[in-house]
């Protein structure tokens, strides 16, 4: 089993609702402050927000562009991508353009990633397929475009479109990329369970709100464990 560290160091919390307030904000810093987790992923208006409440702690910040839909321009992509670094961005989660992988131009939907790998300058990418509207094949294609352009992950969902991750779709983004490229799951992560059956295929990140939920839980299974 897991030790809640290290299921914590798997998790990026979810900040991305359009209604949050800084409230809510604030809140979910703090939550994941207190349970250590990889990193929050904030909508771009709140990372130097975030930055500074998480001054101190070892949580990074993420934050996406081209969210939720991917159609924005590539040069507005790069840009976003520029801006939130100099923000205090220490993760990309960046939408890869959804209609340009289904209409077949591969080429546009590498030069796209590309463009915000170069923009990031060495802080990591991870490219949502937004898995619900594609078929296998364009899954696949999309992860391939992904590793050629340099992304450090593939990441299933947004979590605003219909579906999120599945088992299904987690095996094949994993035979379809090397293992320098890791796999991100988003989208229905909710529980524990759910959470250790994705990271037995190779998953080895997780965007969820219910981060206290699943961590609480594994701490509670843990302390009621068995001794040996």
């Amino acid at each position: 089993m897991h030790t809640v560290v290290e299921v914590a160091k798997m998790i990026d919390h979810s900040l991305l609702k359009p209604q949050l307030t800084d409230v809510d904000i604030e809140a979910g810093c703090a939550l994941a402050a207190h349970y250590r987790v990889v990193s929050v992923c904030v909508r771009p208006c709140d990372v130097r927000f975030a930055v500074q409440l998480l001054n101190g702690t070892e949580v990074l910040v993420g934050t996406v562009a081209g969210f939720p839909h991917g159609d924005a321009t590539t040069p507005v992509k790069a840009a976003e991508t520029r801006l939130a670094i100099e923000q205090g961005a220490a993760e990309i989660d960046m939408v890869l353009n959804i209609g340009r992988l289904r209409s077949g131009d591969l080429a546009y939907v590498e030069e796209d990633i590309r463009a915000v790998v170069t923009a990031a300058a060495g802080v990591p990418v991870k490219v949502i397929l937004e898995n619900a509207h594609l078929t296998d094949e364009e899954k696949v294609a999309g992860c391939q475009a992904a590793e050629r352009a340099g992304a450090a992950f593939v990441k299933t969902s947004t979590g605003f479109a219909g579906g999120g991750a599945t088992m299904d779709d987690l095996r094949l983004m994993r035979a379809s990329v090397s293992a320098a490229v890791q796999v991100k799951a988003a989208g229905g992560v909710r529980t524990l369970d759910v959470l250790l059956a994705m990271a037995d295929l190779g998953v080895t990140r997780f965007g969820t709100t219910a981060t206290a939920t699943i961590l609480d839980d594994l701490d509670r299974r843990l302390r009621h464990a068995p001794l040996p």
